[in-house]
């Protein structure tokens, strides 16, 4: 999407790919591709210096597990820039990356920057608003997302009755979704999905897609909240529809100043 995107605007890509994540498709929209493993980030840096790249965007995911595979085994930059980190959480490691490449002159841009039009905008996105029982649900569930989110745990909880049923670690949001499916039974729950206070855009950025609102659908969700301006909607009006088809509500608030 960010290729096709950069592209309209006739922006020359090159792509530095994640083994273990990347599709395979990048091939065809990168003006160069270059295959590497996600712990080699002196190959990473070389690729770009030898492409005379002035600006980066991090886009698509690498799942948070992939740091505690063999597979990641780090080259010597990884190395030594893992052992300055005090922390390890997301924050602390992808800020880190972006350090190492605005030391080479090469500045990290918002990941949104070739997407605006699939953010999330502020109110109700689908045809169904949310019932009185799922609003006091999200409202419930946006205090405590908001601790788990500042204490960089995960963006995502699933609320039932105005009780947490499920809160995100390491697993994604889809995966949570499921977890709480299995707690409860198929009854009715909601998703409270939010971005980090003082969110940076140039990563980690909260998405949520078609699989999204498919595993809510199987495991009985009815309706999900995320940050109005911070969160992207991958495939946005084919999702909107699909969630219209499903009578599930996607509503959007703007993060508190």
């Amino acid at each position: 999407m960010v290729l096709a995107q950069a592209q309209a605007r006739g922006a020359e890509v090159v792509v530095a790919a994640i083994k273990e994540e990347t599709a395979p498709e990048v091939e065809n929209f990168a003006a160069r591709v270059e295959w590497m493993g996600v712990g080699q980030l002196g190959k990473l840096l070389n690729f770009f210096k030898r492409e005379k790249v002035t600006h980066a965007i991090m886009a698509g995911q690498v799942k948070h597990q992939q740091i505690f595979r063999l597979n990641a085994l780090p080259d010597l930059r990884m190395v030594k820039m893992l052992a300055r980190l005090a922390t390890k959480n997301t924050d602390s490691l992808l800020g880190a990356v972006a350090d190492e490449l605005a030391g080479e002159g090469i500045e990290v841009v918002a990941s949104t920057t070739f997407l605006e039009r699939y953010l999330a905008v502020a109110g109700t996105m689908t045809k169904r608003a949310l019932t009185k029982d799922e609003r006091a649900d999200v409202e419930y569930g946006l205090r405590i997302a908001h601790e788990i989110a500042r204490l960089d745990l995960g963006q995502t909880i699933a609320v039932k009755d105005q009780a947490v049923v499920a809160i995100e670690a390491m697993e994604g949001t889809d995966a949570v979704i499921k977890r709480a499916g299995e707690i409860t039974r198929g009854r009715p729950f909601v998703v409270v999905k939010i971005a980090k206070p003082n969110q940076d855009m140039r990563f980690d950025v909260p998405v949520i897609g078609l699989p999204t609102i498919e595993t809510m659908k199987g495991v009985g969700a009815t309706a999900i909240h995320v940050t109005a301006n911070k969160t992207l909607l991958f495939d946005k009006d084919e999702l909107i529809a699909r969630a219209n088809q499903y009578r599930m509500a996607i509503f959007s608030t703007v993060e508190a100043s």
